[in-house]
Parts: structure tokens; sequence; C-alpha cells
């Protein structure tokens, strides 16, 4: 890992290369997001009515909400609409969505359904790459004519072929004739667009040195809250759903014309170099070296150069090979960090809704809660922002999880009896504890979790958070009867999980880890351990057990 560290330096560090490209890749957050944030405007319900109502009322209603005088009711007390609904316009002025023009307006569940398959998502399978790692040692390895060539997919491929896939669903979106199909193809649609954003994530991450991580982390995320305040105008200008569905495609198919070239978007050096892919790594770092007007074969009495590092590496560089994120299971810390941050990212993403109820106890309009969640997302990085560097991932995401637990128990308990600006206040802050417990969790897993597994492991933890959304619209099933314990339930996961982010390890400003021992090599948090050196102590290489114990006495 320090020779990786000595080869990025000699590089010219975080040059202006490397600079421009991380910012570079705040833009197409933008179109990510206006891709990925349509869902609230195909699956809204509008206020609708029957047609031909014998009682005279045209004021709109909920669905099969007629009595039956007949003495042939129905067991529920409801007739059905001989004569039709009549919708209003559904949310931000479309002129229809798929929900009017199919009538599932009738059947709300299927609605709610549809919605909380599509939030699973598939990114996990999008997670960037098909990792490798050294094992035997070989000399700047080329692979034979008869040997499989040791290449995984890489972050670069990932991201080219979700957008690939995700322009084309996009557009089969348009052209889709019945409900089903358009929600199998939006549920496949959001997978791609997960897998790019994922594979985008790990890219810039890796571009960035350890002071630089968060604030380039940080200004992607405000990019993306950009796209999600320019939703509601796009949708205003296309007025049909289907426009705006071939808008979305659009703008992944121009996001694939320019980010699809190397030069907006190389292969992650990091990766290259720890998976043992010297040869393609040098011709990257060459360009880096070049751009940020370091001269790769100049060398000085404290630094060699990019081209004596690069040979260092080569000659030590074993051959790669395969390996799954399951492999984690056999670490002994690496593992539970991923579990820890992923019952985090859980908890976030599932204990939103609670607040939103409380914000909204009624039918909520559209406006309120979409820009209110936008300017939370927003005041949430901004936070982050300001105080991970400063105090520590840990402690932060130690202080959003209380904080989130708090509000949680008491909405639960004092709802009736508290004043109405006090669950304002409380829903508020609880909206923007689980806003930056959901980003923390997702940048601290990727600080954790080693390059060769970084892009699978960070889509578990992404998916545990798609998890506890998915988990969020069937509570409107039967009447919103399941909101309740819902609400008691990631109550009770956000107490449990103070006692566990305690566990975590403490990775701000440190160097991101190569292979799974050096993840494994994470301690703990040094309240559970001897002294508070141990949670800070290098990632030195396994073979100097000697510099590790003289480093700690000396401390």
């Amino acid at each position: 890992m320090e020779t990786e560290a000595r080869v990025l330096r000699a590089a010219g560090g975080f040059g202006r290369a490397r600079c421009l490209l991380a910012a570079a890749s705040w833009l197409p957050c933008v179109a990510l997001r206006l891709a990925l944030g349509s869902e609230p405007l195909l699956t809204a319900l509008p206020a609708h009515h029957c047609q031909q109502d014998p009682a005279g009322d045209p004021t709109p209603s909920l669905p099969l909400s007629y009595a039956e005088p007949a003495p042939g009711a129905r067991p529920n007390g409801t007739r059905p609409c001989p004569g039709g609904w009549h919708n209003a316009l559904p949310a931000v002025g479309l002129l229809g969505n798929p929900v009017t023009q199919t009538a599932r307006v009738r059947r709300p569940r299927c609605v709610t359904l549809s919605k909380s398959r599509a939030s699973l998502g598939l990114s996990l399978l999008f997670s960037p790459g098909r990792d490798w790692s050294r094992t035997s040692r070989d000399p700047c390895f080329q692979p034979d004519i008869l040997g499989t060539p040791a290449r995984g997919f890489g972050r670069r491929p990932v991201f080219v072929a979700s957008l690939v896939l995700a322009t084309g669903l996009g557009a089969g979106e348009v052209l889709a004739a019945s409900f089903p199909t358009l929600m199998a193809l939006r549920q496949l649609h959001r997978g791609a667009l997960a897998g790019a954003s994922l594979a985008l994530y790990v890219a810039r991450l890796e571009l960035c040195d350890p002071p630089h991580r968060l604030a380039f982390s940080m200004g992607a995320s405000l990019f993306s809250v950009a796209g999600t305040l320019l939703l509601p105008g796009l949708a205003l200008l296309a007025q049909d759903w289907r426009f705006l569905q071939g808008l979305s495609a659009l703008v992944t198919g121009t996001l694939l014309l320019f980010w699809g070239s190397p030069a907006l978007f190389p292969e992650s050096p990091c990766w290259l170099l720890a998976t043992g892919q010297s040869a393609r790594a040098r011709k990257i770092l060459w360009h880096f070296a070049e751009a940020s007007g370091v001269n790769p074969e100049d060398s000085s009495e404290e630094e060699s150069s990019l081209a004596t590092e690069l040979d260092v590496l080569c000659a030590g560089s074993p051959q790669p090979r395969h390996h799954w994120v399951l492999e984690l299971r056999h670490t002994r810390v690496a593992w539970r960090n991923g579990l820890i941050l992923g019952f985090s990212s859980l908890i976030g993403g599932g204990i939103r809704t609670s607040f939103l109820r409380s914000l909204t106890p009624g039918e909520p309009t559209f406006y309120w809660p979409y820009f209110l969640v936008a300017g939370l997302e927003a005041a949430a990085t901004i936070f982050l922002l300001l105080t991970a560097d400063l105090w520590g991932r840990r402690p932060v995401l130690l202080l959003g999880t209380l904080v989130l637990g708090l509000a949680s128990l008491l909405l639960l308990a004092g709802t009736q009896y508290l004043p109405s600006w006090t669950v304002l206040s409380l829903s508020v802050l609880g909206l923007l504890a689980s806003q930056a417990v959901s980003a923390l969790s997702s940048l601290f897993s990727a600080e954790v979790f080693p390059t060769v597994t970084r892009g699978a492991g960070l889509g578990l933890v992404l998916g545990a958070g798609l998890l506890g959304q998915a988990a969020s619209p069937l509570a409107d099933v039967h009447g919103r009867q399941g909101f309740f314990l819902q609400h008691v339930v990631f109550s009770a996961f956000a107490i449990l999980a103070l006692l566990c982010v305690l566990l975590l390890p403490e990775s701000r400003g440190r160097a991101l880890p190569q292979s799974l021992q050096d993840a494994d090599r994470l301690r703990r948090s040094p309240l559970l351990r001897g002294g508070p050196l141990q949670d800070h102590l290098p990632l030195l290489p396994a073979s100097q057990p000697q510099a590790r114990t003289q480093l700690a006495q000396e401390g």
C-alpha cells in the first residue's frame, strides 16, 4: 500500500489533472438525479371522483368509497363506479401519468407495491466491477494466450455500460403500452442509473487524496440536489409524462456522449494499481503527471521519479486474482464495519417516512414535502462539509444517529400532547439527521472498504438504504395501519445503532485501504481498546510488524 501511495505522489499527487476530473464528475450528478427523481411524478395518485355519483357530489373522494344501500352490498360497503372516474391533473401540472392513463387510480394498492418494488432497484447487480487482487509474484504480469486476461470490469466500463442500458430502457419506457411493462422497465432503468451513480461515486473518491475526499463528495451531493430542484420545472415544460421520459433518455444519452470519453472519465488508477495492472496505470499516471506540470522521469532527494516508482511496482506485481465481496466474511474487522454502516443506511432510508408523516398527517401536496426534503438534503450536505473533517466521521455519525433516535422517540410518545411547533421542529430535525446519516454512511463505507471490493461493498450499503425506503410505501397498504409499527421498529433500530457506531474505526485523513488485509487493520473505537493511538496507526504492510510496534511504543 505504501508503494501505491508513493506512485500517486510521484504522479503529481492531487494535481491539476485529478482535481479537474473530480470536479467534472459533478455535472453527471445533475443528469442522473433528473432521471432517478421522476418516480413521484409517475406514480402520483391524483384526486378523483365518480362521473355519475348518485349522491350528486362531484367533489374528490377516495376510490370505491360510495356506500351501497342495496341488500347486495359488498363486505366493505363499497360498489363499483359504472360511469368511470374523473381524475384531476397529476402532480406538477402533468396532463397525465401512468397511474391515470392505465386506470390504476382505482387500485392504489397496486401503485403502492409498485413503488416498493421500484425502490429496491438493482444497484447490487451493477456494483462497479469484478475486483481482482494480487496473490502470486510475477513481474509485470501479462496474460498469455492460454490464460484468462487478468482484468476486471473496472469503474469506467461499468459506468459506460450502465449509461447505455439506462438510455435504452428510458426510451423503452416511452413506448410502454401497459402499466406492468412500464414498472418492469422502470425498475431495470433505476438499476442501470444506480450502477452509473455508484461507479461515478467510487471513481471520484479514488481520484481524491484524503484532505479533498469530503469536499468533492459533498460537492457532488449538492449538484444532485440541483437536479432534484430542476425536475419540477422540467415537468412543467414537458406536461406529458412520455415526453418527460424521452427527455430523461436524451439527457443520459448526452451524458454518455461526453463522459463516455476516456478524457473525462478515465479508469481509476487507484483500482489499476491495487489489481496489479501496472501497464494500464502507467499510461494514465503519466498523463496526470504531465498535465500537472511534473516530469515523470525527474527525481529529487526526497522523492523518486514516477518512472522509477512504476518500475519498482511493476517488478513486484503479483498475478491478479478474482475477488468476491463475500470474501469479507473471512476478515476480522472489515465485514463488521460494512454490516454496521449498512445498518445505519437502512435506518436513515427507512425512518424518513415517519418524519414526513408527522409533518403532513393528511394527504400531502406534492410541492411541500418534495422541496422540503431537497432543501434538507442540501442542509445536511453543508453540515457534513463543515463537521466531518473537523470532528471526524465517527463522531458525526454518532451525533446524527443520536438526534435521529431522540427525535423519533419523542414523536412516537408525545405527538398528541406536544404543541404543533414542537412536532414540526422535531420532524424537520429528524429529517435533517436522517439525510446526514445516509450520506455519511455512504462516504464512510467507501473509505473503509478495500479497493478490491469497494464497489460491491458500497453497493451493499446503498442497497440497505434502498431496502429501508422500500418499506415506506408498504405502510400505506390497508389504510396506513402499518405506519405505527414501522415507526416503532425504526426507532428501536436507531437506538441500537448508537452502540454499533462505537465499534467503527475513524477514516478521516487516512489513505484508502487497498487489500482485504489493509481494511482489516483499521482499528475499532479507542473507547473499547487500550489507548487512543490504536485507532490511528498508519496502514503499514503486514511484512513490517516491528515498525508498527515501534510506532505504538513511541506514542
